[in-house]
């Protein structure tokens, strides 16, 4: 197997895991949040779509997106389930995309951008957005608990 991959492997498990806490969730509960200032369920999901698409920007694309005030206001924007699962959808499916058919020789670059993750190779980006949807798949599991819903073990 290559390096590619291997990324790619990771990046669909990640997808996966992510997918199965957020299965707990109907539409109805998209707009939850436990306190007004925090992400609602739906917010989460667009935050994670929109961090995917950011790590993929910044490692391969134009650089990194530093407004994070607007960044953070268009996820918390989102306010339908509807609309921010299949912005995730299309996040994962262009990583997967870029990450899939990028030669070992790519992989390996430095991250050109170097405001974040200086000097780390592109490929690094793929543990940082597992680590990362990781952070919010456990942010959600917990929502899940203060609805009074059991949210299924992600692995397996």
């Amino acid at each position: 197997m290559s390096n590619a991959e291997e990324l790619v492997n990771e990046l669909e498990t990640t997808r996966k895991f992510f997918s199965k806490t957020l299965s707990t969730f109907e539409e109805t509960d998209a707009g939850f949040s436990p306190k007004s200032e925090l992400y609602t369920v739906a917010g989460h999901v667009a935050h994670v779509a929109d961090t995917v698409d950011w790590f993929v920007e910044g490692a391969f694309g134009p650089g990194w997106n530093m407004d994070f005030e607007g960044l953070i206001a268009n996820a918390k924007a989102v306010e339908s389930l509807d609309d921010a699962i299949p912005w995730l959808d299309r996040a994962f499916e262009n990583a997967v995309s870029v990450i899939g058919s990028a030669s070992p020789e790519a992989l390996s670059e430095p991250i050109p951008d170097s405001r974040i993750m200086d000097g780390a190779p592109r490929r690094a980006i793929v543990a940082a957005i597992t680590d990362h949807t990781a952070h919010h798949r456990g942010a959600l599991a917990v929502y899940a608990r203060l609805l009074g819903k059991v949210p299924p073990m992600p692995y397996g």
